[in-house]
């Protein structure tokens, strides 16, 4: 199947082709890999594996499937940090992040790359929307998927409707509004997780997108069961480190809301004097790739192949 309209697509002016990087954190995914590489499109401009110290053939078996494959290793424990490593070494103008699991079907990918070309700036898959479904969740992972989905909804004025699923993609420009644990930074002591390094990293991301105003989209998504192996996944652990995200990212956005409000500006201003005040640069006067909202701005389309999927099977 292929989805031409979703990467030769007009706006205003300018034709984009936008080069699509893919990335993969994996933790001994031998088995799965065959599996996952099978199902990528053709025509994406790299294939990021990020690898977190496997002690299988892992990175053999991705560098035999596929050649031309990115190995990064990431450089710190957790999920969060070897996303973060993978968006570091992106180069492509929009990032696909996908499981090395099987649980995410990369044969989605062009729904994801459409939506952005539509306008969206960041898009997340959803399990619970239309066209959604999961083969994988149980009923008190889904319990505790409502729950903390209604909360964010509350409190952020948000319409998720599945928060802790790490299907998501975002043009690359997008990524530092996102705020990751800088990746240099060194592991802590005692194996302890630096905050936005452990699975909270997809409920931090969705959420840090809304609150800078970024335009969100959703996709149906169908998630499937585990190919091989065990979930890293713990239901009572990561369901409260997700909690205490939500809370934390509530009170940095209040926080950040109270320090560019009108009256913190005017005070600011009041209290440093005239001398403070930075100049102001038009609109008018901007580089045009800077004017223009991010998902609009202009790339080298160059030949680019269309991304091409195989049929999915029943």
């Amino acid at each position: 199947m292929e989805l031409s309209h979703a990467t030769h697509h007009t706006l205003g002016d300018f034709v984009t082709s936008p080069t699509v990087s893919v990335v993969i954190p994996a933790l001994n995914e031998e088995r799965n890999l065959p599996h996952v590489f099978a199902a990528l499109p053709t025509g994406l401009t790299e294939v990021i594996l990020v690898d977190g110290g496997s002690v299988d053939r892992t990175v053999a078996v991705a560098r035999e499937l596929r050649p031309d494959v990115v190995v990064v290793q990431q450089t710190r424990k957790g999920k969060g940090n070897a996303l973060a490593c993978g968006f570091a070494a992106s180069t492509g103008d929009i990032i696909v992040m996908i499981d090395a699991d099987g649980s995410t079907d990369p044969r989605e990918i062009p729904l994801f790359v459409e939506q952005l070309l539509d306008g969206a700036d960041f898009v997340k898959g959803s399990r619970f929307s239309r066209g959604g479904h999961s083969h994988d969740i149980t009923p008190l992972r889904k319990l505790g998927n409502d729950g903390l989905n209604l909360v964010v909804n509350v409190l952020f004025g948000t319409k998720f409707t599945d928060l802790c699923y790490g299907y998501n993609a975002f043009w690359r420009s997008v990524v530092p509004a996102l705020g990751l644990p800088d990746t240099r930074l060194p592991q802590p002591a005692g194996g302890a997780k630096l905050w936005g390094d452990g699975f909270e990293i997809e409920t931090m991301i969705n959420i840090r997108a809304a609150a800078q105003g970024l335009k969100v989209g959703e996709v149906g998504s169908i998630e499937h069961e585990r190919i091989h192996g065990g979930s890293n996944l713990n239901t009572f652990r990561d369901g409260f480190r997700v909690l205490r995200t939500i809370l934390s990212e509530y009170g940095r956005t209040r926080g950040r809301r109270a320090t560019n409000s009108p009256a913190h500006r005017r005070m600011t201003i009041e209290s440093r004097g005239d001398a403070a005040m930075p100049n102001r640069t038009s609109l008018s006067t901007m580089p045009l790739d800077k004017a223009l909202p991010m998902n609009t701005r202009r790339t080298s389309a160059g030949d680019r192949k269309p991304v091409r999927v195989p049929a999915r099977e029943n």
